[in-house]
């Protein structure tokens, strides 16, 4: 198999991490307003035929066991390529060892032109092991191209079927929605609504202590957009670790970027999303007496402690300035090959402890509110 060169560029990666969350976001809120789609989707087909198809995982979505036909074709890719790498090794060091012969024959060339001792036999004996070097050079060579022959001819085969499959995916899609329809009707209507025909509408889950102002709501907007936001980044890791796992296993060519961008964005996922995980109450807290507390005394009991998390997001922030300051002054970058940028990551220090502070504060206002109506 040909080998891998590409190095995601820097510019790529921080335009991605910024237009595929709000694309994806946007995507998302349309349809959220669109009639319930089919069970199968003709683009999730495609989007794992594209990305997942080496194994079949498009078949399987719609339901056809022919998908199964891939797996053992890949599973021969990987074992071809890891003999591959054995032979290359092998052609390695045949080559280190025809080197050494060549040296060695020139080496003695010089002694017999001196008329040193024993060089015609020195030399007869170097010049064998060269002959035995190129015959195992020549072998390893010849080794290693039989492998990378197989694994080619069976990536083509997997070429050949996902071909056909582009072709006939259409109308997989639409006889697997036809069959999913069929099983999920009883008495010729939707299942859905038999179950609530049985059981009634849900009912709304209560709500407590929603404070209906204007600033609070800003917030708590920000906070969820915020929130939103880096979850998809969750989706460009995906993309980013199968790209590692096929150019490792699959091309033999492992990359110096993929596990860098990935702790590097996840480190930044974590930052950002704090201020959602505390509008949602999602952060860890020891809370074995809080619980036993009544309404009121929770609420005081938020109010107080609320000084210890304004003391830490301070610091947090008042940190996070320094370091981007710092590392704008120097350009820094990470010490790898790869070399991003870390500024960027330096303002996500500083942007998740203003939201997170925001965030403290919609949390304060509400619970001096609350405090107040349940004194009242």
């Amino acid at each position: 198999m040909p080998s891998l060169t590409f190095v995601l560029p820097h510019w790529l990666y921080w335009s991605g991490l910024v237009l595929f969350p709000l694309a994806a976001y946007f995507m998302v809120r349309r349809g959220a307003v669109k009639p319930q789609a089919t069970a199968v989707s003709l683009p999730v087909g495609y989007l794992l035929w594209l990305f997942g198809g080496f194994v079949g995982l498009h078949r399987f979505y719609v339901r056809s066991f022919l998908g199964a036909v891939y797996i053992p074709l890949f599973v021969a890719i990987l074992f071809g390529n890891s003999r591959g790498r054995q032979a290359l090794n092998r052609v390695s060091g045949a080559r280190n060892d025809l080197m050494i012969a060549k040296f060695d024959v020139e080496r003695f060339q010089e002694a017999v032109k001196q008329g040193k001792d024993g060089a015609q036999a020195m030399i007869a004996k170097a010049e064998q092991a060269l002959a035995a070097a190129h015959d195992q050079f020549a072998a390893a060579g010849a080794n290693f191209e039989q492998w990378q022959t197989v694994s080619a001819s069976l990536a083509m085969a997997i070429a050949v079927l996902l071909a056909i499959d582009a072709v006939a995916l259409p109308r997989l899609v639409r006889r697997c929605a036809e069959r999913e329809e069929t099983a999920t009707k009883v008495a010729g209507k939707p299942l859905a609504e038999v179950i609530e025909e049985v059981t009634g509408p849900a009912a709304e889950a209560d709500s407590t202590r929603k404070v209906h102002w204007r600033i609070t709501g800003a917030i708590d907007k920000i906070s969820g957009f915020s929130g939103e936001f880096v979850c998809y980044w969750s989706v460009i890791a995906v993309f980013v670790y199968y790209y590692e796992v096929i150019a490792r296993y699959v091309f033999n060519s492992p990359t110096n970027w993929a596990h860098e961008s990935m702790f590097l964005m996840f480190g930044m996922q974590y930052l950002l999303s704090g201020a959602y995980a505390m509008r949602e109450g999602s952060h860890v807290r020891v809370d074995v007496l809080y619980l036993h507390l009544s309404d009121r005394a929770k609420l005081i009991t938020d109010v107080v402690t609320s000084v210890f998390f304004f003391i830490f997001t301070g610091a947090l922030l008042v940190t996070g300035w320094i370091f981007l300051r710092d590392s704008i002054d120097v350009w820094e970058v990470s010490f790898t090959e790869w070399a991003i940028q870390y500024w960027p990551i330096k303002i996500s220090i500083v942007l998740g402890a203003v939201l997170i502070i925001l965030q403290g504060l919609s949390k304060l206002i509400k619970d001096f509110v609350a405090l107040t109506r349940a004194g009242a």
